[in-house]
């Protein structure tokens, strides 16, 4: 919505998540998006590139509930970092994972910890700081990471408030080292119990708002006036480019086709599918040159994909017709778009899911023979910098690096 991608998963699921998260080791960042999101992606396009990238964005706001179905692909439900937060204190105790709690004024944090500690005793917290307040770029960033990693944390609680705490996590949440570094605002204030949360019949109605601007006239009116002013027109806007009409998908199916990978068994080709001819574009690979996708670093293995005529929610979701994705190692992805002739929210997503992976294995998504079917609604969303474009598919396959 609006340039920000959301997951669609409940509350269960983002926990399952998590935990497979927390268990793999590796460091992953996660964003609970509201309205507020929306309006200041705008205007901040490292805020917009940052979530883009972000490994799990949940969505933290009921009128977003409402927009999605309108949008013709409805997110299952709200998932409040609120609420998700006890729910995570709650696995962490169970399963012995260490929480860092970062942000949130000094006196704040005492009164959580002593709260926390009250409800959660078998909690392993691993450590609370306050860092003394400054701008983004002229805080102690290499100090903070040395406490995280010196705690061993496994979960990170970041309360600096959107878009400051995003920011940090975006600069630091790799080399801190931590499985899952989350965004939760004014979270700790509400453990604390310094900041009273809306009765549950005004979360449910979308009116947490009210009772939240209430508390806090003075910095939460303006804002969320400025949040209604950029984002009711503006989703109004992605309503009408993008709302999917009441029409099945072309019978026609994408095509996958690895081109020139010699990791890949020998399969016989569709009809429907062309060999390119050209030179190898994957380099024999060396066997100490091992990269966590089975590929050396840097490879070239490319993988061309023919896009539907309608990309949207039905064809984003059937399994079928993404099928080469699911077992290839691709990092450059040529994404034929020229019998593309509609795109809808979730084809978009699905669109930003294929790029982000390309640029994890050090590749790109091409867009080939893309008309303004796609392109419109890509810079309407101000997505469009996120791909590269070419003219056809011959254009897009020059462009693939030829050596690593």
């Amino acid at each position: 919505m609006m340039g920000v991608p959301f997951d669609q998963v409940t509350t269960p699921q983002a926990l399952e998540i998590i935990g497979e998260m927390i268990a793999s080791g590796r460091p992953h960042m996660l964003a609970t998006a509201n309205v507020d999101f929306l309006a200041q992606v705008q205007e901040d396009e490292s805020l917009r590139s940052i979530l883009l990238a972000t490994d799990l964005v949940v969505c933290d706001g009921t009128p977003l509930l409402w927009m999605s179905r309108i949008l013709g692909s409805p997110l299952p439900e709200r998932v409040a970092g609120s609420d998700l937060v006890p729910l995570l204190l709650d696995l962490a105790s169970l399963k012995g994972h260490r929480v860092y709690f970062l942000g949130g004024r000094e006196e704040v944090l005492e009164t959580a910890e002593a709260k926390i500690r009250e409800r959660w005793p078998a909690l392993l917290i691993a450590g609370m700081y306050s860092p003394p307040f400054a701008p983004l770029d002229k805080m102690d960033h290499a100090d903070i990471r040395r406490r995280i990693q010196e705690a061993r944390a496994d979960i990170l609680l970041v309360s600096f408030g959107c878009p400051k705490q995003e920011k940090w996590m975006a600069m630091n949440y790799r080399e801190a080292g931590v499985p899952v570094a989350i965004g939760v605002g004014a979270t700790i204030d509400f453990l604390a119990g310094t900041m009273k949360r809306a009765p549950v019949w005004m979360r449910r109605a979308g009116l947490e708002w009210v009772f939240r601007a209430l508390q806090e006239p003075k910095r939460l009116m303006r804002r969320y006036w400025n949040d209604i002013r950029i984002v009711v027109p503006g989703l109004i806007r992605q309503i009408l480019t993008m709302r999917g009409r009441k029409e099945l998908p072309a019978a026609a199916t994408p095509v996958s086709l690895v081109l020139n990978d010699p990791l890949a068994p020998a399969t016989p080709l569709p009809v429907e599918e062309t060999v390119v001819e050209g030179p190898p574009l994957v380099p024999q690979l060396e066997p100490e040159a091992s990269h966590p996708s089975g590929l050396a670093e840097g490879s070239m293995e490319c993988l061309v994909l023919t896009l539907p005529a309608r990309l949207d929610a039905l064809s984003a979701r059937d399994s079928s017709l993404w099928s080469g994705m699911e077992t290839n190692n691709a990092a450059w992805i040529i994404a034929d778009a020229s019998a593309t002739t509609f795109i809808d929210s979730t084809g978009t997503g699905k669109l930003i899911r294929l790029a982000r992976t390309a640029r994890e294995r050090g590749g790109r998504v091409i867009l080939a023979g893309a008309t303004h079917d796609v392109t419109g609604p890509l810079a309407l969303m101000k997505l469009r910098g996120f791909f590269e474009e070419a003219p056809d598919l011959d254009s897009a396959l020059a462009r693939i690096p030829q050596a690593a």
